[in-house]
């Protein structure tokens, strides 16, 4: 079954020389390195750019669909740029034949070398669309940064400054970083670009601003100084408070009745000391006194030495003793900031114990870790060679020989979907044989529809695959196939198409690779009969298709 032309081209050009479907494309005017020389033939006689949708003239010579079209505007009577022959709109044909060539002509990715990958030039935008070196936006709103498809995952998880993060508390989203906000108010290095080091400070700046009013985190009771070490939710502290007012009073007035024990200790203790002080300074002035009278007593010359010695001997008394009430003041001063830094001193001595506990847990988890790790890689590798082996089993066990396929499509809304999305635009089914040593077929269907059946309909192709036995069989493939959508209601009331494989058709040639062209119905049912509830062709989101090749006149081996 041929997709349809447009409609602006339906009345110009009517002569096909196939009549094979084939469901690749590709985008014009980009720049594509292709694996060998493009050769002329594959070029367009008018922009010398290779050939898409190619129609040949009576003249033989190939224009891409477009450039035939804008011949003919350019002049009344188009002529050839190559041989200046008149061009015939009636002799036009479009040339599927050469388009399949085309389309199969290998080409390198654009993201080359870091993307290896040689694809054909129909599969090309198939390909872009799942390169791992294909750069993408960030689909955080805000965020402007190009990333790779490999990297996209870890940059939205770990780089990205728009990313937001889970409270630990409440479990709510919130957006920790504000560029603009940022840059404006609080950045030290504004106008100059924030650096990453920067950005991260941001984050827990906010993060710590969420935590101080977040009604889910949890908080130190406020009589803790009193004695209350009760830890409660934000959201219910004024509960907490209420319910243990009782023992909160008594806690104040315990710790009240301790403050006032040790202001009175302190009380006498300083009135001890300022007895103290007062009986030497009374000794002072009595030192001061006998100076005095020392000095009346030995004042003339003959005495001047005794008396120089006792003054001598007095100034170092007096010294002693003035030395002895700074001493005593200083005592006062330290027992009195004793009393207030011992609570700090102990708080520093508990949390020197836990962050030596810390410190050996850490290097406990480290360990663990590591043995963590070792038997994840060991687990992954053992689930990857199970899932392998089940694959395995499952197309053995399915795997038909008579030339029949019934093919089982479960899930229909999600993979829709997904072709609706384009993440996944074709699925195909599991092999089948014409007999145990026969063709290698499949199935292969779009199900939001594929070419002139796209949005609408759902495509369905025949498929013709490498085998093991392909040198012994005959080529090309011509038998008949029947494509089927069955009725699951037991009125046997299928949808059916029906053709034979184009002996002429690269689809039905010998495989060179894995698979050939698909070729098939771009239209075989449209989406309303299909979901329609007046049909039963679905039921429990599942769906049958059914393929049969006539094997009438088919040798066997």
């Amino acid at each position: 079954m041929a997709c349809d032309e447009p409609a602006a081209l339906s009345g110009i050009f009517m002569r096909q020389n196939s009549s094979s479907n084939s469901s690749l494309d590709f985008e014009p005017d980009a720049d594509y390195k292709f694996v060998e020389s493009l050769e002329e033939r594959y070029k367009c006689a008018y922009c010398h750019l290779v050939l898409r949708n190619p129609h040949q003239t009576g003249c033989g010579h190939r224009f891409c669909q477009q450039c035939i079209l804008a011949l003919r505007e350019l002049n009344a009577v188009p002529t050839c740029p190559v041989d200046k022959e008149t061009i015939k709109m009636h002799e036009v044909f479009k040339d599927n034949c050469c388009k399949r060539e085309v389309l199969n002509l290998h080409v390198f990715c654009k993201n080359f070398p870091d993307c290896n990958s040689k694809v054909i030039l129909g599969r090309y935008q198939e390909h872009l669309q799942q390169c791992l070196f294909e750069s993408m936006q960030c689909t955080n709103d805000g965020c402007q940064d190009q990333i790779l498809r490999k990297d996209l995952k870890e940059h939205l998880s770990q780089h990205c400054k728009f990313r937001e993060e889970m409270c630990q508390y409440c479990n709510t989203y919130v957006v920790f970083f504000n560029i603009k906000n940022h840059e404006k108010n609080d950045c030290p290095d504004y106008p100059v670009p924030c650096l990453q080091n920067c950005s991260q400070i941001i984050r827990k700046k906010e993060i710590e601003k969420h935590h101080a009013v977040c009604p889910e985190a949890e908080v130190d009771c406020p009589y803790k100084q009193y004695g209350c070490h009760v830890k409660v939710k934000r959201g219910k502290l004024a509960e907490h408070e209420n319910s243990a007012l009782r023992e909160h009073m008594l806690q104040i007035l315990d710790k009240n009745s301790r403050l006032e024990e040790q202001i009175s200790d302190l009380y006498k203790s300083l009135e001890c000391k300022e007895i103290k002080i007062q009986q030497l300074a009374d000794a002072i002035k009595k030192c001061e006194k006998e100076f005095r009278q020392y000095t009346q007593l030995f004042g003339n010359n003959s005495n001047l030495m005794v008396s120089t010695q006792a003054l001598a001997s007095h100034l170092d008394k007096s010294a002693r003793l003035e030395s002895q009430v700074k001493q005593l003041i200083q005592m006062a001063n330290q027992q009195q900031s004793k009393l207030d830094l011992q609570p700090l001193f102990d708080t520093i001595e508990n949390m020197k114990q836990k962050i030596a506990l810390m410190e050996t847990y850490d290097q406990r988890l480290v360990v663990l870790e590591d043995q963590s790790s070792k038997h994840d890689r060991q687990i992954n590798i053992h689930k990857a060679q199970l899932n392998k082996n089940e694959e395995r089993f499952k197309l053995l066990e399915g795997t038909c020989y008579n030339g029949k396929l019934i093919w089982k499509i479960t899930d229909y809304k999600m993979k829709k979907k997904e072709a609706m999305e384009g993440r996944v635009l074709s699925i195909a089914s599991q092999p089948f044989y014409t007999s145990r040593c026969g063709y290698r077929l499949c199935a292969r269907a779009y199900l939001n529809g594929d070419g002139s059946g796209k949005g609408t309909h759902i495509s369905v192709y025949f498929v013709v695959m490498r085998g093991e036995f392909d040198s012994l069989l005959l080529w090309p493939f011509k038998q008949k196939v029947t494509l089927m959508l069955l009725d699951q209601s037991g009125k046997k009331k299928h949808i059916v198409e029906v053709f034979r494989a184009d002996p002429n058709s690269s689809s039905f040639q010998r495989p060179d690779g894995e698979m050939n062209i698909a070729s098939g119905c771009p239209r075989f049912v449209t989406h309303s009969v299909l979901e329609s509830t007046k049909n039963t062709y679905i039921r429990d989101d599942t769906l049958f298709l059914k393929v049969v090749v006539d094997l009438t006149d088919l040798e066997e081996l």
